[in-house]
Formats: structure tokens, C-alpha cells, sequence
């Protein structure tokens, strides 16, 4: 990808702009600043070895594959071969969990960004119920999950629910990971979400409370989104599914 390229568009400002990452914030921090940049480059390592994508409804900016390596003169070099000379290189590679305060001798390790052995996502294998963690997958809708898992761990914590036994909630961890080893993730997707299995967790955690499941029309929603957001970035909040919009507010009549 010689750098000519590019030279066709004509900025207020000048600077290029490499953001590493593809997830929510790096997705919204390109956004924000494809307005100033000359350019914007997304290097996602999700990305096949030969992507170098302009994304909608932007003449600025590119999603390519992870950085190879970086030069002494500022030129980045992708994973396909292809450079660009960059001013910027902005890291958005997401988080680490880390838990200092449960000290070294601690039954529960992070490797790889793997909390584990920790059941359903929850409950650490060897101290529970006495420790659970709310809100660790990613790449979920956050607020439904927050509110099932805190019902969840509160319903074990009172004794209206009751925990397997350490060998049966170790078998199920055992079978998530073996889930994560077929799809060929990595061990530091153990708590990604994507795909869909955010809802099947939810449903199970409803079931588990004694809760309603996760509504269809919310499930029909968030997919129908996520693909306008791809394709309409700067729009798809202003443009619906009129019939999914009308299921969200006849089932909203029952909360007023």
C-alpha cells in the first residue's frame, strides 16, 4: 500500500493517526477524531492478514490488520507488508484484570487476561460463595448483565439459591473452556461475550433467579443494530426497525 494512496484527501489538519484496537473505544475515539485528522488507520489483530478496508461513510478513514512493526522514522508497517508514515500511534487494546488486594497466595489467577478457575463467570471456584466478581465478560450489553449477576450472587448469599458442588462447577469450566478451544480463541477471550452467548448467560441467570428471560424483541434489536452501526456509523441511532420499536413499547405498558 504505497502511501500515495492517500495523498488525495484534503484535511483542515494534517496529522495521521494509527489507533490500535477495534472494540468500543477504539470504534469511538476514530470516530472523533476522523473529524480533525488527515487520516485515520484502525489496526484490529481480529483482522484477516490482507485488510485494509475505508470504512462507511468516512473518505479518511482505513481498518487493516495488526501492526508488523514500527520504524525509527515513524513508518508503521502492517501485517500484509503494506506502511504508512504515522505522527500518532494511539493504544485503545482494552484492559487487564489485575486483583492486588487478594494477595499473592490468592486460589484465583489471571492468565491471559483469564480469571480463573472462576464458575459461570462469577464465583471462584475455592472460595465460594465468599467471593464473586459483577461485570467481567466483555463485549456484552452491561446493564442487563450487572443487574442478573447481582440478583444471582444476592440469591446465593441469602440461601434461596444454591451452589453445584466444587467438582460439578470445575466440570463446567472446564466445558466453557473447552467451547473457547474449538472456536480456536485464544485463552483471553474466555470472558468475551460476542456471538451471542451474552444472551443464552442472561437466560440462564433469569432462570436462576426465578426472573423473566431477556425479551426477544431486545435480542432482535441489538443484532439489527450492531449491523447498522457497521454500515451507518454516524446514523444508526436515527434510523430503527419501526416494527422491533413497536414491540419495545407495547412491552413498556406493562411498566406504567
Amino acid at each position: 500500500m504505497p502511501n500515495s494512496r492517500f495523498n488525495n484527501i484534503s484535511p483542515v489538519f494534517k496529522t495521521v493517526v494509527i489507533v490500535i484496537g477495534a472494540s468500543a473505544s477504539a470504534v469511538d475515539i476514530s470516530r472523533d477524531i476522523a473529524s480533525v485528522a488527515k487520516e485515520v488507520h484502525i489496526a484490529d489483530r481480529s483482522a484477516p492478514t490482507s485488510t485494509c478496508e475505508q470504512r462507511p461513510e468516512y473518505d479518511n478513514m482505513w481498518l487493516h490488520s495488526m501492526i508488523d512493526h514500527a520504524q525509527g522514522d515513524g513508518t508503521v508497517v502492517f501485517r500484509d507488508g503494506s506502511s504508512i508514515k504515522v505522527d500518532v500511534i494511539m493504544h485503545c487494546t482494552g484492559y487487564l484484570y489485575d486483583f492486588p488486594f487478594l494477595g499473592d497466595d490468592s486460589t484465583i489467577t489471571v492468565d491471559d487476561n483469564c480469571v480463573d478457575p472462576l464458575y459461570k463467570h462469577g464465583f471462584p471456584i475455592e472460595v465460594a460463595p465468599g467471593v464473586s466478581f459483577i461485570e467481567l465478560p466483555w463485549k456484552a450489553i452491561p446493564f442487563p448483565l450487572f443487574e442478573l449477576q447481582s440478583k444471582w450472587v444476592a440469591g446465593i448469599l441469602s440461601g434461596r439459591i444454591k451452589l453445584p458442588s466444587k467438582d460439578e462447577m470445575m466440570e463446567d469450566v472446564k466445558a466453557i473452556y473447552s467451547k473457547r478451544e474449538t472456536r480456536g480463541w485464544p485463552k483471553r477471550y474466555t470472558h468475551n461475550f460476542s456471538g451471542g452467548y451474552q444472551f443464552e448467560y442472561d437466560d440462564w441467570l433469569a432462570e436462576q433467579c426465578g426472573h423473566p428471560p431477556i425479551e426477544e424483541w431486545r435480542k432482535l434489536m441489538y443484532a439489527a443494530n450492531a449491523k447498522n452501526k457497521d454500515a451507518r456509523p454516524e446514523r444508526y441511532r436515527d434510523e430503527w426497525n419501526d416494527d422491533l420499536v413497536a414491540q419495545a413499547s407495547e412491552d413498556f405498558k406493562k411498566y406504567l
